[in-house]
């Protein structure tokens, strides 16, 4: 069982209302020796899927046999979650492009500086919650540097990034502290988002996380195989150039799509006018993100994200 289960509340900064600035960190202990495993969500605080996700985690896993220990981080960015927006509202920077942080920088910089030292620092193994904000639902998982890891989430649909020329990609992210410096084991999900119930995918999060925690023997049970997976090295996002109702016409998230299908339209709410027909960038895709409802956007927003199916493996 837990040995004992701790609340983490390091300070970082001081805001304007003369509050203090907190990390807020759930620690749970085993009685036997082993990893300590971190599991985080809302970076950006318009992702807050992952957070009910970890709530019900917590629920699961306090009553549990563990080895090691969990640092469960609900909420990595309090200041944007609390408003719903993606950046924090004080100085509107994206909080995953400032890792390794800066003590004295903005807020954001300060926050990200208090997350390397007092979680990603500490931890052996990183699972990192994402979803599709309020309006683009998503549903894939990032292949880093632990492949097993990622495809014991059970997700049908991996994405493995290719390095850039300058060899770098998603710079300033957690990745930068985790793999980029401390080369320790690491998985992204991406999955769901769009005002939709996220009850589903809720639950599709805490069984693909205890399966990743069984993988690394942190919890009892055998784990549960991996389904037929997909994994592809290229996506793209795609973004409307009209604001106004977008529809989507494409088929749903890990289902393929080709070049002569339209992913969607954008559709003026005053005159009912189509403004602007979208189509897949790829002769053979498959859908990783998309609204699943007619919500409003503004040019330049995020629609769909295809993955190319070219050079795909399983």
């Amino acid at each position: 069982m837990v040995k004992s289960i701790n609340q983490l509340r390091p300070k970082f900064t001081t805001n304007a209302d003369g509050s203090d600035a907190v990390l807020f960190m759930h620690e749970l202990v085993g009685e036997e020796d082993g990893p300590t495993i971190g599991i985080s969500a809302s970076i950006h605080g318009n992702e807050n899927t992952g957070s009910q996700a970890i709530l019900e985690l917590f629920r699961v896993l306090k009553d549990m046999k563990i080895k090691g220990r969990i640092l469960l981080l609900p909420v990595a960015n309090p200041s944007a979650f609390a408003v719903n927006e993606r950046f924090a509202t004080i100085d509107k920077v994206d909080l995953n492009r400032q890792f390794p942080g800066n003590p004295r920088g903005t807020y954001s910089q300060q926050l990200a500086h208090a997350l390397t030292e007092h979680y990603l620092n500490v931890i052996d193994v990183h699972i990192d919650l994402h979803s599709g904000t309020d309006r683009p639902t998503v549903d894939y998982v990032y292949i880093w540097n632990d492949e097993e890891l990622s495809r014991a989430f059970g997700s049908k649909l991996l994405y493995r990034p290719v390095e850039n020329k300058q060899g770098t990609v998603f710079g300033g992210t957690t990745k930068s502290v985790t793999i980029d410096t401390r080369n320790i084991p690491v998985a992204v999900i991406e999955l769901g988002g769009g005002i939709v119930d996220q009850t589903p995918y809720i639950k599709r999060t805490v069984d693909g996380v205890l399966n990743m925690l069984r993988t690394k023997g942190v919890i009892p049970g055998d784990v549960v195989p991996n389904p037929q997976q997909i994994v592809v090295t290229e996506l793209a996002g795609i973004r409307p150039s009209q604001g106004g109702w977008i529809e989507t016409l494409a088929p749903a998230n890990g289902e393929v799509i080709t070049g002569d299908q339209l992913l969607g339209r954008v559709v003026s709410p005053y005159n009912f006018e189509v403004l602007e027909e979208i189509k897949t960038p790829f002769a053979k895709g498959v859908m990783i993100m998309q609204h699943l409802t007619r919500n409003l956007v503004q040019s330049g927003d995020y629609a769909y994200m295809v993955g190319n199916l070219d050079g795909a493996t399983d």
